[in-house]
Order: C-alpha cells, then sequence, then structure tokens
C-alpha cells in the first residue's frame, strides 16, 4: 500500500548548523536530474527581480521574506521531512506520538507529493523551501505536467494506492493500474453533502494516522473503508469512475 500525502504550505526551519540535504539519498533518486533542475530554477528565480519571483510563486509583497528559504538550497540546513512539513494535516498524523510498529509502517506507507523534490518520505532530510504545484517557473513546463513522466517511472504502476492529496499535486501522477482511493471530506447539514476545504487537511491527517496505525496492510478499497470506520469515522465509498478510481467520503456534521 502507497500512501500520498500533500505537503504543507508552512514549513518549519530545520536547526541551525543541521547537515544539509543530500539529493542522493531521498527515496527514488532516479528523480535526482529532475530535483536538480528545479533547485537551479528555483535559485535563478530568487536571484532576480523581486516582484517577478513573487508573481511566479504565487505570492504577495508581504510574504517577500519567504523566498530567502530558496536561495541556497542545496547547503542549507535539512531535517527529516516529518518536521519540516508543519500545519493541520501534519498535527492529525502526529507521528511522534505513534508506537514504535506504527511509526515504522508510517516511514514505509506514506510520501509526501512535493512540487520540488516530487515525493519524499517521512524520514527524508529535506531543508525548508517555498514553491507550490501551481507556481510557474520561467522556462519550465508547469509542475504537474514537468513531474508527469518522472514520477510514473518511479512510483508502482498497480497495487494500493489511497491518495490523500489535493487535486493540483494529484495532476503530477496517478496509478496506471491498480487499485486508487480517492480520500474526500464531506460535512453534512439537513441531509445535504458538500466537500469542505476548511476540515480537509484534519479529516486526511486523521486518515493516515488510521492506515498507519493498522497492523495488517489492506488490499482493497472495502478494506481501507472498514479500517479508517474502525478509527471512529462515518464513511462511505462512491461508485467507481472511469479510471476505476473510489472515492471514500469521510462524512462529519456541518
Amino acid at each position: 500500500m502507497l500512501v500520498l500525502l500533500p505537503p504543507s504550505e508552512g514549513k518549519a526551519p530545520a536547526p541551525a548548523g543541521a547537515p544539509p540535504l543530500d539529493l542522493g539519498a531521498l527515496v527514488h533518486p532516479a528523480l535526482t536530474p529532475q530535483r536538480l533542475r528545479l533547485v537551479a530554477a528555483l535559485e535563478r528565480l530568487v536571484a532576480g527581480r523581486e516582484a517577478r519571483a513573487l508573481k511566479a510563486l504565487g505570492l504577495g509583497p508581504r510574504q517577500a521574506a519567504e523566498l530567502q528559504r530558496d536561495r541556497d538550497l542545496l547547503h542549507a540546513p535539512a531535517a527529516p521531512a516529518a518536521e519540516i512539513y508543519t500545519g493541520v494535516l501534519f498535527q492529525h498524523l502526529d507521528l511522534a506520538s505513534l508506537p514504535p510498529g506504527a511509526r515504522r509502517r508510517a516511514d514505509e506507507r506514506l510520501l509526501v507529493a512535493s512540487a520540488l523534490w516530487g515525493v519524499v518520505r517521512l524520514t527524508d532530510r529535506i531543508p525548508a523551501y517555498r514553491l507550490s504545484i501551481d507556481a510557474r517557473l520561467p522556462r519550465l513546463p508547469a509542475l504537474p505536467a514537468y513531474w508527469r513522466a518522472p514520477l510514473a517511472a518511479a512510483l508502482p504502476a498497480s497495487g494500493l494506492v489511497v491518495d490523500l492529496r489535493s487535486q493540483a499535486y494529484a495532476a503530477a501522477w496517478r496509478p496506471a493500474g491498480g487499485t486508487l482511493v480517492r480520500v474526500r471530506a464531506l460535512a453534512e447539514h439537513a441531509g445535504r453533502r458538500t466537500v469542505v476545504s476548511h476540515m480537509a487537511k484534519a479529516v486526511r491527517g486523521d486518515v493516515a494516522r488510521a492506515l498507519a496505525l493498522a497492523r495488517a496492510t489492506p488490499e482493497d478499497h472495502d478494506q481501507v473503508a472498514a479500517l479508517v470506520e474502525r478509527a471512529g469515522h462515518r464513511v462511505e465509498l462512491g461508485d467507481p469512475v472511469r479510471d476505476g478510481a473510489r472515492s471514500l467520503d469521510v462524512i462529519t456534521a456541518a
């Protein structure tokens, strides 16, 4: 089973003096050429005109300090991705509180999608950076298109994939075959259900935690749904769509 998480927009800096990134040690080292090309493009961008860099990265004038994170990525202090990524999803995943066996399963089962690195393990050491999948770097394709072929070559074409990513990150890769479960957060009020964004990250973190805690590895949609339900959530499986994927709806009261 492969569980795909979105990254968080907020990132905590690695401790000062920590060793820098070792690109060859990241998961799927075959992605190193694409990673290096993006790092070089990003560093060129932030070394140029501030207004151009802010626009390309989708930042406002008050976020200009964020550009400093991208100026020397290969030499900046690095820490495990689980410590770099912050935000609601990672708070609900709460890796630090997992028992040792579940923490090992999280390291094995969970990958974080990244606009800069493609994917990383929670244990991969990376620096804090600023690059979202919606950014447009000069002389490069849109980032979902940039990553599509490299990720297709690196990631498994079959097997069970539980997709907790946003639509923007999901556009970069999906398995060619196998079983795909897309998790959605729905709010229900007076019999009506709506997709909600404000609680989706919390729901995804809860689902990721449940999948890490599970000692047995689920093998299909029904087993994933049953596992999440046992963790205390109300769930429903949607009908298969054209690509064979099914939605797993986690339903809460509005």
